[in-house]
C-alpha cells in the first residue's frame, strides 16, 4: 500500500491533540467519568470515520484518482491544505504564552469536568470531524488513499490504520483510567499539566512540519 507513508505521519499529527487530550482527562476527573471518557473517545473515532468515509466517497465521485493516477484537484486541495495549515503554525506559535505566562484554555473547556455522556460525544465529534486542524490533516489522509487507486477492501484497511492511529492519544488517558481508576490520578494531572503548558509550542511546531509537507505534495503534484 503505497499510501501507507502518505497517511502514517498524517495520523500521528491527529493523535497529537494537547487540548482534546486535556479536555478527557479533565472528564476522567468528573462524578460521569466512567462514561463521559469512552463516550468521548467513541465520539472521536465515529468522527474520524465519517469525515474519512465522505471524502473518499466524494473524491470517488469527482474521479480525483483514475487508475491510480491522481488528478490536479487532488494536488491543488493538498496544497490549499498545507498552506492552511502553515497559517496555523504561524498563528500558534505567536499565541504561546511567554515565560512565567498561564497557558490560556479554549472557553470550550469551561465545565467540561462536569459534562455529560453525551455532551462528550457530541464534543468529540466537533474536535475530532470539525477542528481546522483534524479536519485538514483527514482530508488529506484519505484524499492520499483515494489518489493510490486501492480497492474498497484496501482503502478500508489504510482508513482503519488512520483511526486507529490518530485515536491513540485520546484513547491512552481513557484505558488508563479505567485499568488503574484511583491510582491513575497522579499521572493523569502530569500529563494534564505537561500538555496543558506546550500546548502551543506543540502544535505550532506539527503545523509547521505537517503544513510544509502538504503544500510541497500539492505543490509538486500540480509543477
Amino acid at each position: 500500500m503505497s499510501s501507507l507513508g502518505d497517511i502514517l505521519p498524517l495520523a500521528v499529527g491527529v493523535a497529537i491533540s494537547p487540548l482534546p487530550v486535556v479536555a478527557v482527562i479533565l472528564m476522567l476527573f468528573s462524578p460521569q467519568a466512567g462514561r463521559a471518557g469512552p463516550a468521548f473517545l467513541l465520539g472521536w473515532v465515529i468522527a474520524l470515520i465519517a469525515v474519512s468515509a465522505v471524502v473518499l466517497l466524494l473524491a470517488d465521485a469527482g474521479r480525483v484518482s483514475g487508475g491510480g493516477t491522481p488528478s490536479a484537484a487532488a494536488y491543488a486541495v493538498k496544497l490549499a491544505l498545507g498552506v492552511l495549515l502553515l497559517a496555523l503554525a504561524w498563528r500558534q506559535w505567536r499565541s504561546r504564552p511567554r515565560e512565567g505566562e498561564q497557558p490560556k484554555m479554549p472557553k470550550w473547556m469551561a465545565g467540561v469536568d462536569a459534562i455529560t455522556a453525551g455532551k462528550a460525544f457530541g464534543l468529540a465529534l466537533l474536535l475530532a470531524g470539525v477542528n481546522p486542524k483534524n479536519l485538514a490533516l483527514t482530508v488529506a489522509a484519505a484524499l492520499s488513499i483515494s489518489q493510490s487507486g486501492a480497492g474498497t477492501a484496501p482503502a478500508a484497511v489504510l482508513v482503519a490504520v488512520f483511526v486507529v492511529i490518530g485515536s491513540v492519544a485520546v484513547a491512552a488517558p481513557v484505558v488508563y483510567y479505567l485499568a488503574a481508576r484511583s491510582k491513575a490520578e497522579k499521572t493523569l494531572q502530569g500529563w494534564k499539566a505537561w500538555l496543558s503548558a506546550h500546548n502551543s509550542a506543540v502544535m505550532a511546531v506539527l503545523f509547521l512540519v505537517l503544513g510544509a509537507k502538504l503544500a510541497g505534495q500539492g505543490l509538486g503534484g500540480l509543477l
